[in-house]
């Protein structure tokens, strides 16, 4: 089955072409992003991993929105010369990357208007991703229409927490009326992760206790127990948690009031500190990028070493605390923009866990290239790095959504 898998963002589209055989045997026929949409200028490119013969494909040009992206990306992958499809008839289904799906979703789901409504919904809780995700499926509505299209949601893999995980000690009305408790994030990377893990290490999924680490721009820790998340470290939105690039993390509610009140900051202007100017950024005063936070650390930079020994700090912390909760810890998984790139993270987070019997490959991690094992073969608790696709999570499970209208 011929799938594209969408990943929208508020002014991008990044996108996969995937030829589905099953679950474990496809083919990536194309990749690419359209960027800088409602922008002067944007831009289109693509590449084609199961065709060397075919060129990359840059081109730059005015994107006024999310359905002449769409546009672009169908004629791109159907151009003669650098595309991979001779029709649009050849797309078979469309699988949509949704950020935010709160308690409605527990699993991906057909497109149809109850779904879209529950999305829009779901835009009060996401308000920089869903709605982008809308345009997203409405420009691919008006582009294919006779298209199945498929939703797969980051928060519903976090769905099996129990409710004594997910609540917040708010009065239970606000939970009632207002949807607040937690919901977690990167749900579709740590389920494939901690799959590909298991099978990895040689573990049993269904009788495993994995703790996987997506750490990049934006962070997030999954206790994984028998194949199923039992806690994860981001809350009603992706604020919560470790310290990230330019997010804030867990902080005391009352530190957002008494800056409020001492700054005469309106709730939007808090959030943007709290979401866009603080954590490595903010601590900082320099970058969100932890590549930056290792320079200048190395030239002796104070607030540089406070952020890196703060996350590595932060990710302890929860590994230690996942790791009471399921009464032990099998396996351990770095994935991520920071967890696949970041030797150096990945070895002061594991010389901190020697406690538990983990016994770290030095020579292993500094070579990983791809999925690695990085922990010895006598470890208690085994370590890898991971390369997180959650492209084929969307794609598989929207070849199942959609073979099954068929039975």
């Amino acid at each position: 089955m011929t799938i594209l898998v969408i990943n929208c963002g508020s002014s991008s589209i990044k996108y996969q072409l995937l030829d589905m055989k099953n679950d474990d045997v496809f083919d990536l026929l194309a990749k690419g992003l359209v960027e800088k949409i409602g922008l002067p200028e944007g831009a289109i490119t693509q590449t084609c991993p199961s065709d060397p013969s075919k060129p990359k494909y840059t081109e730059t040009l005015p994107i006024p929105d999310h359905t002449e992206g769409m546009k672009l990306v169908l004629a791109a992958l159907t151009d003669a010369e650098h595309g991979v499809l001779k029709s649009f008839d050849d797309i078979e289904a469309v699988g949509h990357r949704i950020v935010q799906g709160a308690d409605f979703f527990s699993s991906s789901a057909l497109v149809d208007d109850d779904v879209l409504r529950k999305i829009e919904i779901c835009c009060d809780f996401a308000p920089l991703h869903n709605p982008a995700h809308l345009l997203g499926i409405r420009a691919m509505q008006a582009v294919l229409p006779t298209v199945p299209q498929v939703v797969t949601f980051d928060t519903a893999y976090h769905q099996t927490m129990e409710p004594y995980t997910y609540m917040y000690a708010l009065p239970y009305e606000y939970y009632e009326k207002y949807h607040v408790r937690r919901y977690g994030a990167h749900g579709t990377s740590h389920q494939f992760v901690a799959r590909r893990g298991a099978e990895l290490l040689g573990l049993d999924l269904m009788n495993s206790r994995i703790i996987t680490c997506h750490l990049g721009n934006g962070s997030s820790i999954t206790a994984n127990e028998n194949g199923h998340c039992k806690d994860t470290s981001m809350g009603f939105t992706p604020l919560e948690g470790l310290i990230m690039g330019t997010r804030v993390g867990n902080v005391d509610a009352n530190v957002v009031t008494y800056l409020m009140k001492k700054l005469d900051l309106t709730p939007d202007q808090m959030t943007d500190i709290l979401n866009k100017k603080s954590g490595f950024l903010g601590l900082s005063g320099v970058s969100s990028d932890l590549r930056d936070m290792n320079a200048l650390a190395e030239q002796g930079d104070r607030k540089a070493r406070i952020v890196l020994k703060k996350l590595t700090h932060d990710i302890i912390k929860y590994i230690g605390a996942y790791t009471a909760e399921m009464g032990g810890v099998d396996a351990i998984v770095f994935t991520g923009g920071i967890g696949e790139n970041n030797a150096r993270l990945r070895r002061r987070v594991c010389e901190n866990l020697a406690f538990l019997g983990l016994k770290f490959d030095y020579e292993a991690n500094a070579a990983a290239s791809g999925d690695t094992i990085i922990s010895l073969p006598d470890s208690a608790v085994k370590v890898a790095m991971i390369s997180t696709n959650e492209e084929l999570v969307i794609a598989r499970d929207t070849m199942h959504i959609v073979q099954s209208l068929d039975d």
